[in-house]
């Protein structure tokens, strides 16, 4: 069974990892929450499960504004060609549905089937916002808490320049 963002929110704690969550309506794109975010601060990521064509499973986690180039990816990645992972997948594996795709997500990928990769440029700002499970509610973490988590959840990543 999926961890909700209750569930979320008592690791993070037990983690003593502090953070601010924000709730608002449902947000599915990057556009959208562009448009209703007003004022909150930090550097806001979007979050892309993808699959490479040998079954390897990936979570890419870059500021929102940072163009991706597939192609280029899976070279600097060695990965064999890369593809976004089908909803049906990405719901097994990090329990969530498109438009809440988040690094809170791999509490749920408990048999460590992704590799996550973090923007450089992403970590080194202050302060960074994620959904935490759910589209409706935005969560505030600072970069060294994130890596904290991740590591937690039992993933290494791997910081790359985007």
């Amino acid at each position: 069974m999926s961890a909700t963002p209750d569930d979320l929110f008592a690791r993070l704690e037990q983690l003593n990892i502090a953070t601010t969550t924000h709730t608002h309506p449902p947000l599915f794109s990057v556009e959208e929450s562009q448009k209703l975010r007003g004022n909150l601060p930090g550097g806001h990521c979007k979050n892309l499960f993808l699959k490479d064509k040998k079954g390897v499973l990936w979570l890419i986690v870059a500021l929102e504004e940072q163009r991706v180039d597939m192609k280029a990816l899976g070279k600097t990645l060695s990965s064999a060609r890369l593809s976004f992972g089908k909803p049906d997948l990405l719901q097994k594996i990090l329990g969530v549905s498109p438009g809440s795709v988040t690094p809170f997500a791999l509490m749920n990928d408990r048999e460590i089937q992704v590799r996550v990769v973090l923007d450089a440029r992403m970590m080194e700002l202050d302060l960074l916002n994620y959904h935490p499970l759910t589209n409706h509610m935005t969560t505030s973490i600072c970069p060294p808490d994130l890596q904290k988590f991740i590591a937690d959840c039992g993933h290494t990543p791997v910081t790359v320049a985007l």
